[in-house]
């Protein structure tokens, strides 16, 4: 029974440093890129209804600390605004650990425009839906671990880590080479001969 338990313990250890911040870390290169507007709206933000409540108004504060965190840190010389819109949510309340332990969500929408240029660069809004990272806290549920303003700023985190990706998924609009294409898988070759 203890050789268990020991084993529990150090699945939770493991699985809580895997919800490390990056931001300490120098930006990946994101060509001529420098944050100009941070604009988040979350007028019609939609609640789940088993959610612990949030307003709008926290949604915005809580995502523009997170955008002004992850791209303030960029020092390109173009500006780009960022918009992003708080579609939807749930913040996870108190449940029973592991078994009926709801995780938090949250889905955005986000676009980017060339600042001087007064251009949108994406043509449609980009949505993600993000959840909490995999910790040892949320196995058994950020409901009980958590704070509703702790779980609001691990999805603004892991959102806007996102909208990051989905940038440098197009190094093309900031200045830079284009990804060079996805090698096409051809199909396999009928072994009868």
């Amino acid at each position: 029974m203890p050789i268990r338990r020991l084993k529990a313990l150090c699945l939770i250890l493991a699985l809580a440093a895997c919800g490390k911040s990056d931001l300490a870390e120098p930006p990946v290169p994101l060509g001529d890129f420098a944050l100009g507007l941070n604009i988040v709206f979350a007028d019609n933000v939609e609640m789940v209804p088993i959610s612990r409540k949030a307003t709008p108004e926290e949604w915005e504060t809580v995502m523009k600390k997170a955008v002004q965190d992850r791209f303030g840190r960029y020092e390109g010389t173009k500006l780009y605004n960022i918009g992003i819109s708080v579609d939807g949510y749930a913040l996870a309340p108190p449940g029973i650990p592991v078994v009926a332990a709801p995780k938090s969500v949250l889905v955005i929408t986000a676009n980017i425009w060339d600042d001087a240029a007064q251009k949108k660069l994406n043509e449609e809004g980009k949505q993600f839906t993000v959840f909490e990272s995999l910790s040892g806290e949320s196995v058994i549920g950020t409901g009980l671990t958590s704070t509703r303003k702790q779980q609001m700023d691990a999805l603004a985190y892991n959102a806007v880590k996102k909208v990051e990706t989905w940038l440098l998924e197009n190094p093309e609009w900031f200045g830079l080479p284009p990804l060079p294409p996805k090698p096409v898988q051809s199909p396999t070759a009928s072994s009868d001969n």
